[in-house]
């Protein structure tokens, strides 16, 4: 039994080109119906603006499979603390024994969040883009613009948020390590007109963008919703998309973006324009064609991204010849 902790994995895991491939792999093997992917088991606990989520998934062949727990505290901020935690466990998939604890404080979460992220990008954005909005000054919008930079470079960040303190060390933190320039957005519309991808990184039970500023080009990857009362985008959106990308959508049915969009009317399930990420990768179906379309991609968060993730990790680490603890 190896127990792993967040300095030491850290140390071995980083954004780079290997884990968004893997990522982008976990999701053809979902397509190719090679995975066992459970529903997702949350807790909520309100009256701390909490919830945990706990994921898992099997792919067929592989020699492990992670059980993730994952902690979402949105108040945390006031307290100094991350907004996000967690743990990784690993199995043996013959044996069903424990093989590694990883106590990744949710490192590894953010990790593969912003890998998928990126894959939705390198299908759905622009060949070539210049400009990329973020939503929100936490974690996975710091993460979500390093794997996007992978997959497609640009030149400036117009990031909106809340908070200007926040706002001046996301600048500061991200120009430092992108090395481009970081603008603030006055308001979410400026921040969406002045982009060609945006990414939505915020826990909102409000839409907060609206169809009305979306314009021919744009890529918008949408990955805050992942419970029933979330929300970022305006139905008016899905309405002016011509593709509508998601992770899984029985997933997405119940707690992505598209939950909403179907109860207001504005579309049903079997709209030909929603189609699955792993649909785009195995090739079945198309990504982006021409370079005037808006995209949008639908994000919850896959069991199958936690195992392949933590393999992963797994694998750095043991060839690392990290101390068993």
């Amino acid at each position: 039994m190896y127990l792993f902790e967040e300095k030491e994995i850290k140390k071995y895991v980083s954004i780079n080109q290997e884990i968004i491939q893997l990522i982008e792999e976990g999701f053809t093997k979902l397509a190719n119906n090679e995975v066992t992917l459970p529903p997702i088991m949350r807790i909520d606990i309100p009256e701390h603006n909490g919830e945990v989520d706990v994921k898992s998934a099997y792919i067929k062949g592989k020699d492990s499979f992670a059980i993730k727990i994952s902690s979402g505290f949105f108040d945390n901020h006031l307290l100094g603390l991350p907004s996000l935690g967690g743990l990784m466990m690993l199995f043996n998939s013959k044996t069903g024994l424990p093989e590694a604890l990883l106590l990744d404080n949710g490192y590894l979460t953010d990790v593969r969040t912003a890998a998928a992220g990126a894959v939705a990008a390198k299908h759905l954005a622009k060949a070539s883009v210049e400009r990329v909005g973020v939503i929100g000054t936490g974690v996975q919008a710091r993460v979500q613009m390093k794997a996007l930079y992978k997959v497609r470079p640009f030149k400036q960040i117009t990031v909106y948020g809340r908070m200007q303190e926040r706002i001046d060390k996301y600048m500061q933190e991200m120009e430092k390590s992108l090395g481009v320039k970081v603008v603030q957005a006055d308001s979410i519309e400026e921040a969406v007109k002045e982009s060609e991808i945006i990414v939505t990184t915020t826990p909102s039970a409000k839409p907060l963008i609206k169809g009305e500023w979306m314009h021919p080009g744009l890529h918008i990857t949408a990955m805050g919703s992942d419970a029933e009362h979330k929300r970022e985008l305006a139905s008016d959106c899905f309405q002016k998309a011509d593709i509508i990308c998601c992770d899984v959508k029985k997933q997405v049915f119940r707690l992505g973006e598209l939950q909403h969009v179907i109860r207001d009317g504005v579309m049903a399930k079997e709209d030909k324009r929603i189609i699955e990420l792993g649909e785009i990768t195995s090739k079945r179906k198309e990504g982006r064609t021409k370079d005037q379309q808006i995209t949008i991609c639908d994000l919850t968060g896959m069991g199958v991204q936690d195992t392949v993730c933590a393999a992963y990790a797994f694998d750095r680490l043991k060839k690392a010849e990290i101390t068993v603890r």
